[in-house]
């Protein structure tokens, strides 16, 4: 009789704290009304992606693509990933035979991951943000808050990320296109030579919370 009892004051504690975990989940939370508000903010930039079952969200300038999955056990290439413009990358020197296998298709490179094969449970339609808060609540790891540039972001994989403003009204750089450019660098390019895309150092955490400096290749928009 003690060990039933103990046994079911284990079971109820431990469904306490998973409760209270989730309930003070304020990244997980945030990062999908704020990704939210990117998305009636871009208006007609959000579009349904039949060809790679989900939803893409383009650069106000069209040369870069972020492409989430409706349903990560359905998705027929990756779960998230960017879609971005080759055409600078080769002026700047990228030897496309030098990448591997399916990273650069009809003039554009493919960055991306599969997050996993859970299957997306919805309540009511599928739209562009209730896919997104699927992704959040099926694989919320993928999340990320970057406290320099108070933004939120998904990891794409890589070291490549998409990041969105946690306030538009507060912050000039409202989405912002993330690309690591190692790949690219081992392949030819020059990265000071890359047109459209700033090569910055980033300041980020590393896997013990350790402030670090990163290069990466940025392309932010103001879209509000």
């Amino acid at each position: 009789m003690r060990k039933k009892l103990v046994s079911i004051i284990f079971v109820l504690t431990t469904a306490v704290l998973l409760s209270a975990c989730a309930s003070t989940d304020v990244v997980g939370k945030t990062a999908k009304t704020s990704f939210n508000e990117v998305i009636e903010a871009s208006g007609a930039d959000v579009v349904a992606d039949v060809e790679n079952g989900g939803w893409s969200l383009s650069a106000p300038d069209n040369t870069a693509r972020f492409i989430w999955s409706e349903d990560p056990s359905q998705t027929p290439i990756h779960d998230v990933m960017l879609v971005i413009d080759a055409a600078p990358f080769i002026a700047a020197g990228l030897d496309v035979s030098a990448l591997e296998e399916g990273l650069y298709m009809d003039d554009t490179l493919m960055l991306g991951t599969d997050l996993g094969n859970d299957a997306a449970k919805y309540d009511g339609s599928i739209t562009a943000d209730a896919s997104f808060n699927q992704i959040v609540t099926l694989y919320r790891d993928s999340i990320g808050y970057h406290e320099a540039l108070d933004h939120y972001g998904i990891d794409v994989g890589n070291g490549n990320k998409f990041e969105w403003a946690k306030d538009m009204s507060t912050n000039d750089k409202d989405i912002v296109f993330v690309v690591d450019p190692e790949l690219f660098i081992l392949a030819g390019v020059d990265p000071k030579q890359v047109e459209g895309w700033v090569y910055a150092s980033v300041e980020i955490k590393d896997e013990t919370g350790k402030s670090v400096e990163v290069m990466k290749f940025l392309k932010p928009f103001d879209i509000k």
